[in-house]
């Protein structure tokens, strides 16, 4: 019994180092992580918080869409 652990751990040794030094040395790329935050703004018509790239502003106020940047603006809908 000790004889076929000995020769099954004595190959997968050899697997091991086999496929260890037939792959290039090259280090794998790292995967890019986003560690870049992006500010967020409050729609200010529904609430919605959207990154301020993307948002629409006016007067200090921020939207989520034209829509609700026309909503806004409409008298009487308050």
């Amino acid at each position: 019994m000790f004889r076929l652990l000995f020769w099954i751990a004595v190959i997968f040794v050899a697997i091991w180092l086999w496929r260890r030094f037939k792959t290039p040395s090259t280090p794998r790329p790292k995967p890019q992580k986003q560690d870049e935050t992006v500010p967020m703004v409050r729609c200010a018509q529904c609430g919605v918080h959207v990154p301020r790239s993307n948002a629409l502003s006016q007067d200090n106020r921020w939207y989520c869409s034209r829509a609700h940047l026309e909503q806004d603006q409409s008298p009487g809908e308050r």
